[in-house]
């Protein structure tokens, strides 16, 4: 694993969002991954790490709201991990035929393996990143069974993207604006997964409408989506609407049986709405459902108190005896 800087700096309450603290974990296919890594504040060994795995068109950095909040204080046990998807933030670029939420999945196992090789794991996945750790929980079954004590589901979904978000004819690579993507990138580099959804260009109004909920939000909040939005490649995010298009990974959910999960969502979510994650709980009668009041698909971002709250419970729990294993399904309303 070799370590960078980087000196870049963002203006406001996000300013901490870019580190120097950056490692480098190599994929199995020599890809590198930019992964930061943050000690236990308390300077003993870690008795859980966290990994958290990030959504579509966003980075590691989407994350920061809970590595400010939670790799501290609040966990001061616990060993944090965040990474960049290849294709997105700092990591290797992604070929067509590489960007599948499989490929992921493998991404992710060789972080898990490099970055938090000899400890309880716990996933915290938004968005695509839920949808890779279900592949992860289908393609290494034994992971969840031996180490991954906890997964945290967040603004996702496990298919019918189509029934319920984004409608699958945008999300086909056969629609017009799909087929085009490489030719408006020329002219318009910060199309995103939001712009595709709203057919439009992007705009501060696009990304505030599909990013958030309803209520009031911190323009701060909406200029550090357009900052993180405006890093992501159109030519390799293209790449991915394929995988997102055919997603179907309820089967994958078994896996996910025996291991302490929190399912989290917004009820003003646009893109993965909460019937979603309503879907997921239950199909795992044993996890624990979070529906966050007009908090929309960028919920750990919008209500960052409540979901970290939540979080941190679930670490607690995992970083035991294992005991939330036992519990049943509980309905929360936040």
């Amino acid at each position: 694993m070799s370590r960078s800087g980087d000196d870049a700096t963002v203006e406001g309450p996000f300013a901490g969002s870019r580190t120097d603290r950056t490692a480098t974990v190599a994929a199995d296919d020599g890809a590198p991954l930019a992964v930061e890594e943050i000690e236990p504040l308390d300077g003993h060994r870690a008795a859980v790490t966290v990994v958290g795995v990030h959504g579509f068109a966003l980075s590691r950095r989407s994350w920061y709201l809970q590595r400010r909040d939670l790799a501290g204080t609040l966990l001061p046990g616990a060993r944090h991990v965040y990474y960049d998807h290849r294709g997105h933030g700092q990591s290797a670029s992604a070929d067509a035929q590489r960007s599948t939420i499989e490929q992921l999945a493998v991404d992710l196992h060789a972080v898990l393996r490099t970055a938090a090789p000899d400890t309880p794991v716990v996933l915290w996945g938004h968005s695509m990143g839920g949808m890779v750790i279900m592949e992860l929980a289908q393609s290494y079954p034994d992971l969840f069974a031996e180490r991954i004590q906890g997964v945290a589901l967040i603004a996702t979904a496990a298919g019918e993207i189509g029934a319920h978000g984004l409608p699958r004819s945008l999300l086909s690579k056969y629609n017009p604006l799909m087929r085009g993507v490489g030719e408006l990138a020329e002219w318009q580099p910060g199309l995103v997964e939001f712009v595709r959804a709203a057919g439009g260009q992007l705009t501060r109004a696009a990304v505030r409408r599909l990013a958030f909920g309803a209520r009031d939000v911190d323009s701060h909040l909406v200029d550090f989506m357009l900052d993180m939005l405006g890093e992501a490649p159109v030519r390799q995010l293209s790449h991915f609407v394929d995988t997102l298009g055919s997603h179907n990974r309820y089967a994958a959910l078994a896996g996910l049986k025996h291991t302490d999960v929190v399912v989290i969502g917004g009820d003003a979510d646009r893109l993965t709405p909460f019937a979603h994650a309503e879907r997921i709980a239950a199909e795992l009668p044993r996890a624990r459902l979070v529906r966050v009041e007009g908090a929309g698909h960028m919920v750990h971002m919008e209500e960052a108190a409540v979901v970290n709250r939540h979080l941190a419970d679930l670490v607690r729990r995992c970083g035991g005896d294992g005991a939330g294993k036992t519990r049943r399904n509980t309905w929360w309303r936040s």
